[in-house]
Parts: structure tokens; sequence; C-alpha cells
């Protein structure tokens, strides 16, 4: 039997806002020239791509019946890396501000 997918539609809608959080921090430093000095951008980059990878996982869930457990769970966990890497940028951009 089939599992009741309730967590694709939220992984979806937060996914995509972190998404564009991260959209703006990586054009902000680009914009500012401060992408040379610092780690933050790469990361801010792979956390753009795990959110969408997310997000598009997300989706596929929600459409699919076959393996929308499957989708929702890698979608689950391609969310929780980025969340991680956005915490990882959290700590860079609080040490670079401290320094």
């Amino acid at each position: 039997m089939r599992e009741i997918n309730n967590k694709s539609s939220h992984i979806l809608n937060t996914s995509a806002t972190l998404f564009g959080l991260c959209y703006v921090v990586f054009t902000s430093l680009k914009t500012l020239k401060l992408d040379g000095n610092t780690l933050i951008d790469e990361f801010t980059a792979v956390s753009m791509v795990l959110f969408m990878i997310s997000c598009l996982l997300s989706f596929l869930s929600i459409r699919s019946n076959r393996k929308s457990v499957y989708f929702e769970r890698i979608a689950d966990y391609a969310f929780l890396a980025g969340l991680f890497t956005l915490f990882i940028i959290t700590i860079f951009i609080v040490f670079n501000l401290v320094q």
C-alpha cells in the first residue's frame, strides 16, 4: 500500500523559498565583488543546487503514482543537506563579520 505523501508540498514550498534566498545571497556576493575572498559563494551555489533538486523531486513526488514515496524521501534528504549547507554559510558570514 502506498504511503500518503503529506510532506512533498511543504518541501516544495520551503525549498523554493530557500532557493530564492540563496539566489539573493549569491547575486549580492557577485555584485559586491566579495566572491573571491571567501567560500561563501561556493557553498551558496551548492545550496542552490540542493534546493533545486529538492524542488524537482518533491514536485515529481506529488505528480507520480508509483515512485511517490521514493521521490519524497530523496527530496527530503536533499532538503536536509541544503539546510546544512545554509547553516555553514551562516557560520561563514558571522565569522567574516566578526573579524
